[in-house]
């Protein structure tokens, strides 16, 4: 491709992730150009077109290789539903076309082992858009425990907590079902076991798992939050409940989802305690890493508020750190649509600790913390994938990286079937790749 020719993208799957990396295409209009869209849903592309300058052309997902050719793509981006991620990387390598994937890169360890094989046999590329290797203060993080701030690394214990607004989200759309997105140790987690990964230098070598559906789905009526309706558009009985989103209330999420549900029959807005969930809520990993170092992790999709801690200890001290999102969820602003103008502000804020031994602790300074884009870090990536922008701390993912991430959400998933550890190379073995 010549030097001074704009990279020609197209797009497969068009719900509300894809406006942040159409934006971000427009945002690169030196570099890269929008050449098409390809999705299940007509009426989805056809939202998109309408608020683009310049419409472009649109495709069934089913005709991906022929938009590919038709239109010359360079390189792909991956937006679609999980469990389609490898059909549409795999039909690209082999066209000879780039891919761009959203997390998670597929959802079982049969299709990543297809990617892989594509990879390898095309020699094309694939990038996984783990955005939270960008954040800035993960940046610091990985800086800190590269350059031996802790000395070796023993041991890693990790809690993420979604709040009842975001949490909420995944059991009112289809990530409910754990054979389309893999459940949230593969869909949601992975992002957090990759930058594990990442920090540590390391790959996992054995997982074992416990977790359950706790709060949502018909077994967490006994918590008294349940309303009877199937989806809360035109449902008397959402009205006013905290755990149910209003699309009509957003004019993006309107045209992108209730105008679009002709076509496919797809409801974004289920009820979070209706039958279908096949997903837990409520997840405790254990992990042991080719460095001998472990991780104790948990997933909670129920907290009150939003936010993470970290602490890594090492031979020569400890690192801490805890990011706080959002401290509390009012009422209104559930449903990530805010209802009213009345809302109270979220307070957020972040804090980083080193504590080496026989010293005190320093407070590690840090940039104002972000509350955009998760933590900034969207933009920040989106200017390495697509602006072309220097990646010193090599923080893009390429398709090995997203295997070792997904594997410890799969292998995770199989010790909550058995009960048992399971043993990453048992899933995939990438040792010679």
């Amino acid at each position: 491709m010549s030097a001074d020719r704009r990279r020609r993208l197209a797009v497969v799957g068009t719900g509300d992730r894809a406006e942040m990396w159409v934006r971000a295409i427009g945002d690169h209009a030196d570099r890269v150009e929008l050449v098409a869209l390809a999705d299940t849903n007509q009426a989805r592309m056809d939202a998109h077109n309408r608020w683009l300058p310049s419409p472009v052309p649109t495709y069934p997902a089913s005709e991906l290789a022929r938009m590919l050719a038709d239109q010359r793509v360079d390189q792909l981006l991956v937006i679609s539903v999980d469990r389609t991620h490898a059909g549409h990387i795999v039909t690209a390598l082999e066209a000879g076309v780039d891919v761009i994937t959203e997390k998670p890169m597929t959802v079982d360890a049969e299709s990543a082992r297809l990617i892989l094989d594509a990879v390898e046999r095309t020699g094309r590329d694939v990038q996984v858009a783990f955005n939270y290797r960008f954040n800035p203060v993960h940046e610091v993080v990985r800086t800190l425990l590269a350059g031996g701030a802790v000395g070796e690394i023993g041991s890693v214990h990790f809690e993420w907590l979604l709040d009842v607004r975001h949490g909420a989200d995944y059991f009112r759309r289809w990530h409910r079902d754990k054979a389309n997105s893999g459940g949230l140790l593969v869909h949601k987690s992975g992002h957090h076991f990759d930058l594990v990964n990442w920090w540590l230098g390391a790959a996992p070598a054995e997982v074992y798992a416990q977790g359950r559906l706790f709060m949502y789905g018909p077994e967490g009526k006994r918590h008294g939050y349940a309303r009877d309706y199937e989806r809360a558009h035109g449902a008397a009985e959402a009205k006013d409940d905290p755990f149910a989103i209003d699309l009509a209330a957003s004019p993006r999420l309107k045209e992108l989802y209730l105008d679009a549900e002709a076509e496919d029959g797809y409801f974004r807005d289920q009820n979070v305690f209706a039958p279908g969930v096949t997903i837990e809520d409520d997840m405790a990993v254990l992990v042991r890493y080719d460095t001998g170092a472990t991780m104790t992790y948990h997933l909670t999709a129920y907290a009150p508020w939003e936010g993470y801690r970290l602490m890594v200890n090492g031979s020569q001290g400890r690192l801490e750190l805890e990011v706080v999102e959002s401290d509390h969820v009012s009422p209104e602003a559930t449903g990530e649509i805010k209802r009213g103008d009345d809302v109270p502000p979220e307070q957020g804020g972040v804090t980083l600790t080193l504590r080496p031994y026989w010293k005190p602790p320093q407070a590690i300074e840090l940039q104002p913390h972000d509350r955009g884009g998760h933590g900034g870090a969207d933009s920040r990536m989106t200017g390495v994938l697509l602006g072309g922008r220097a990646d010193p701390l090599a923080r893009s993912a390429t398709a090995r990286d997203g295997a070792f991430a997904l594997l410890t959400g799969l292998a995770a998933n199989r010790s909550l079937e058995t009960h048992a550890p399971v043993r990453v190379a048992d899933l995939l073995n990438l040792s010679e790749r």
